[in-house]
């Protein structure tokens, strides 16, 4: 298991967590053409090296060409990630972020998300440290992060809100069940952009786990501050905990249910309320009926989500139904190692999901959400486009498997 570890004893911002990735490796040039999937023109990264400290440190600048239009809204930023070609689950943890920056910021505002407008992280490059950063783990191939208790400096910070105390009010709803403390060092160390990322990306906060090192990074932050380096470390290397030799080549993880009775709500809004669940970062949702007291129909929620995302779900949750109280239950589950790939098809390139068994063995399926789309432009029911996924995939195994089978005989 790829494991990352995030020193964060100068706090954790956008660009800091990007100048780590490439300085621990992330190919520049690749994650520069990845993120030009983005529908958003104007824009160039540049990477530089400079010193924290007398430490070398990778910088990441967004450059920014005129004056391009950047997304304002919630609603805006789902838009613009969903016409991305980005792969699904950069797309799925991108849209979790923007959603908790968004509910971060109206809960500070005592406002609704759907009237955030985005300021501090509304721009150009606040999306592209975000992305950039979720798409910079997948590239590195990183299964897993951990970080440090979050530095969060200390004093005030001049924001279009205001001069407002560090931490501002969204890095604190952000870091709720986060070990976190203030510091001497008069600076915003940790920004609302880089609590949103690392707290999706991570699955615990703690001390450094026992590992194998193979590649360290440093990220530069903005300024240079006399007498504290200001960079973000990160660590990468395999889990020395983990057995290579673990059967089904399977990941232990840890994740929390979340369940609650419903009895009194109308069918139809089941399908948004689940898709608004996904985005919140609900790794699965299931609806179950059953016979409550006094013999009245009902249904059981449940939704399998991580410790990061609980305030969230529950948000949704107590929103979103008729609901008086949630349950909560920690899980251990068990998954296949996945990667992502993609098929030609009659309709263009459509998405898959590959799971891998300890023996080789892999099963290929289409990716539900590239075949709804393509049901929704083309008019075809789903059913179809889905068999015509699977027939390419068949299509794509037989040919490797007789060209494997050619060479072994040439």
């Amino acid at each position: 298991m790829k494991t990352a570890y995030f020193d964060c004893s100068s706090g954790v911002s956008g660009d800091m967590i990007l100048g780590a990735l490439v300085d621990a490796g992330l190919p520049f040039a690749r994650l520069s053409t990845e993120l030009k999937c983005l529908p958003i023109k104007g824009f160039s990264l540049k990477a530089k090296k400079v010193r924290r400290s007398t430490i070398a440190s990778t910088k990441i600048d967004v450059i920014i060409q005129g004056t391009p239009k950047a997304p304002r809204t919630l609603e805006d930023m789902v838009r613009m990630i969903n016409k991305s070609s980005l792969p699904p689950h950069v797309v799925k943890q991108s849209l979790d972020v923007f959603s908790r920056m968004a509910h971060a910021e109206a809960r500070a505002h005592r406002i609704t998300p759907s009237k955030v407008v985005f300021h501090e992280i509304g721009v150009i490059d606040t999306i592209i440290d975000v992305v950039g950063g979720l798409l910079g783990c997948t590239l590195l191939g990183i299964d897993r992060v951990i970080a440090s208790p979050l530095n969060l400096g200390s004093g005030l910070v001049t924001t279009s809100h205001g001069t407002l105390p560090i931490p501002v009010p969204a890095t604190i709803h952000l870091l709720k069940g986060v070990p976190i403390y203030t510091s001497e060092t008069q600076a915003e160390l940790t920004t609302p952009t880089g609590a949103a990322i690392l707290t999706s990306l991570a699955n615990d906060f703690g001390l450094m786990p026992a590992m194998r090192v193979q590649s360290i990074g440093h990220g530069a932050g903005t300024w240079q501050i006399h007498g504290h380096p200001n960079f973000l470390r990160i660590f990468i290397g395999e889990d020395s905990r983990i057995n290579k030799l673990q059967p089904f080549n399977n990941t232990d993880d840890h994740a929390v249910m979340i369940e609650t009775n419903l009895d009194d709500m109308n069918p139809q809004v089941y399908d948004l309320f689940i898709e608004r669940l996904l985005s919140g970062g609900a790794l699965d949702v299931t609806l179950t009926p059953v016979i409550m007291k006094k013999g009245r129909p009902g249904i059981i929620l449940g939704v399998l989500t991580t410790h990061n995302h609980i305030n969230t779900i529950t948000e949704i949750i107590f929103r979103e139904t008729t609901t008086l109280g949630i349950r909560f239950h920690n899980v251990a589950r068990t998954i296949l190692s996945r990667t992502a790939a993609k098929v030609k098809t009659k309709y263009g390139a459509v998405s898959i999901k590959i799971a891998t068994l300890n023996d080789g063995t892999q099963r290929r399926s289409p990716e539900y959400r590239d075949c709804r789309q393509i049901a929704q432009q083309t008019g075809t029911p789903i059913r179809d486009v889905i068999d015509e996924v699977r027939r390419s995939i068949n299509y794509t195994e037989n040919t490797i498997a007789s060209k494997r089978k050619n060479k072994k005989h040439a």
